[in-house]
């Protein structure tokens, strides 16, 4: 049964040009305040680097994953320092929960620029961060350097395991057909969701530990 490995066959006969836009697109909206909780940027990605099958893919999509994670951490510097504080109160942060809004602040005061770096690999913290980072003044020279190296490092992550995911399934497929290929199609679903929810639910120790730390 070759469901997967036809579909990830007909993802990848797609332009590639409309692959990058739509993973550009959706990266740029999830790092952006507000819109981050909306935009499915991480899943996208994920399946989108299925497609990648060559050096020159691999570069050309982490170029545009970068620029776009970094575009959107901008945006938020950018509402932050337009809007500082009063975002907190906001109808768009007390539904997110001001607690999660006071623990990047607090995150931004005591490791400053690093925080920046580290919630890139946070799903919930690193749509508040940037918006935080520019409400606290921090000098934006500071905040790009490190959101850049947070984008550069999340989205070749990112790539590297949808890549080697695509890669897998194919592989697989050559050698396990039938009944034994649903099972482990369905065990690779599992463990994608279990893995998800496990990264949501341990956002909160890993800010936690952080703070610790400094």
């Amino acid at each position: 049964m070759a469901f997967l490995t036809d579909a990830l066959e007909g993802l990848a006969g797609l332009p590639q040009p409309a692959v990058l836009a739509v993973t550009g697109a959706l990266t740029l909206a999830e790092c952006t305040l507000g819109v981050g909780f909306l935009a499915p940027g991480e899943s996208a990605l994920l399946l989108a680097s299925t497609t990648v099958t060559s050096v020159p893919r691999f570069l050309v999509m982490w170029l545009v994953v970068s620029v776009c994670a970094v575009a959107g951490d901008s945006i938020g510097y950018y509402l932050g320092r337009r809007f500082g504080d009063r975002l907190r109160d906001s109808k768009l942060v007390r539904r997110m929960g001001r607690q999660h809004w006071d623990k990047a602040s607090e995150l931004l005061r005591r490791r400053g620029a690093w925080a920046v770096f580290a919630a890139r690999f946070m799903p919930v913290v690193r749509t508040l961060v940037p918006a935080s980072a520019g409400a606290s003044k921090l000098e934006y020279r500071r905040f790009l350097l490190a959101s850049i190296a947070g984008a550069v490092c999340w989205s070749a992550l990112h790539i590297g395991i949808g890549s080697a995911a695509g890669a897998s399934a194919k592989y697989i497929e050559s050698v396990f057909n039938g009944a034994m290929w649903v099972l482990m199609a369905v065990a690779v679903v599992i463990g994608v969701v279990v893995v998800l929810r496990r990264r949501k639910r341990d956002t909160a120790a890993e800010v936690k530990e952080l703070e610790e730390v400094a």
